[in-house]
């Protein structure tokens, strides 16, 4: 058994990367391994608040050096991939110099446009990367760093959620309601979501809150439209409620490192309608059945009268390319590439 400690600007909370990284934690503690969290703010075995996205105060070396001692391996959740707390970054890189560490990239700094020009991340013998998704491996590639891809991975056979009482609890009568399970940022493209609802007359609703300072602009989008919009998850629902009480997915973001409503959509045998960022080509490769945005008419025969068989191949080819439940084994693989068994 060996000892990894898993580390992040933070974790335990809904983002993608605590979902994914929570995902990990628990495929390692099923291979027999020992594993300590710690991340500047969520829910951690340790918090170090000088860690958390864009903290100001420095990071105190000999404290995060001595949370990392007597660590086999090390996995660092983005801290290192998004310039989102440099001092954090740098202090990292300092205390696993010479240190086997697992670095998994669910985004990159020249994949946004505000920092195309941040240096490549680091690298060492002693280290390995992880990209979740080919196009980020084969940049990294082009950049001097071997990467292997791991894409997310998914609980394909989810609850169905409490369809009916979400609704009622949500005031949602017969109407078509229109879920976007992310939050409300820039590239997440609140607006395609909004004109989507709009076209198809449906309740739109809006699961995440607004971050990076959107808030400002979300509420003028929202106070623009004539689409009824509805926020958040009401007390005492899950994720797996809202998918259940939903009629459409709706996923309109211009770039995602993955995009997990897009495989959640398909395990919740929900209709997705997307916009094509990049990295969706490689889910789409599979064979998956998605909409456009653009195909309203076609969306809106389908939500008049749904077709069990798209359900079917969609999730079936979930539990093919996309299942946690392979998930150790693949992880095994990676963790003997650097020594641990």
């Amino acid at each position: 058994m060996a000892h990894l400690v898993v580390v992040s600007f933070r974790l335990g909370e809904n983002d993608g990367v605590s979902v994914e990284a929570a995902k990990w934690v628990a495929a390692f503690r099923d291979l027999g391994h020992r594993v300590t969290t710690l991340a500047g703010e969520g829910e951690a075995d340790y918090l170090m608040p000088s860690l958390a996205i864009g903290a100001h105060e420095s990071v105190p070396f000999d404290e995060l050096s001595g949370a990392l001692d007597g660590a086999d391996l090390v996995v660092v959740e983005n801290l290192v991939s998004l310039p989102l707390n440099i001092g954090a970054r740098d202090a990292l890189y300092r205390a696993l110099d010479g240190r086997r560490a697992l670095f998994r990239h669910h985004d990159l700094p020249w994949q946004r446009e505000q920092w195309r020009d941040e240096p490549t991340p680091r690298d060492q013998a002693q280290w390995r990367h992880v990209t979740i998704n080919e196009l980020s491996r084969q940049e990294l590639l082009e950049r001097g760093i071997d990467a292997v891809t791991m894409y997310n991975t998914f609980d394909c056979a989810p609850p169905r959620g409490r369809r009916g009482e979400l609704r009622a609890a949500l005031a949602v009568g017969e109407e078509r309601l229109v879920v976007m399970a992310t939050r409300a940022i820039p590239r997440k493209n609140v607006a395609g979501g909004l004109a989507l609802a709009d076209a198809l007359r449906a309740t739109f609703w809006l699961l995440g809150p607004a971050e990076d300072g959107f808030e400002d602009e979300l509420e003028r989008l929202l106070s623009s439209t004539e689409v009824r919009v509805v926020r958040g998850v009401p007390r005492g629902f899950d994720i797996h409620d809202a998918y259940g009480a939903s009629d459409l997915v709706v996923m309109p973001s211009t770039w995602e490192g993955f995009g997990n409503p897009v495989l959640e959509s398909v395990t919740h045998r929900r209709p997705l309608a997307v916009y094509p960022y990049p990295v969706l080509q490689e889910i789409r490769d599979v064979g998956f059945q998605f909409f456009d945005l653009e195909e309203v008419v076609e969306i809106s025969h389908f939500l008049d009268e749904p077709r069990e068989e798209l359900f079917t191949h969609n999730a079936e080819l979930a539990v093919q390319h996309f299942n946690v439940a392979n998930l150790p084994r693949r992880l095994a693989a990676v963790l003997e590439s650097v020594g641990i068994q």
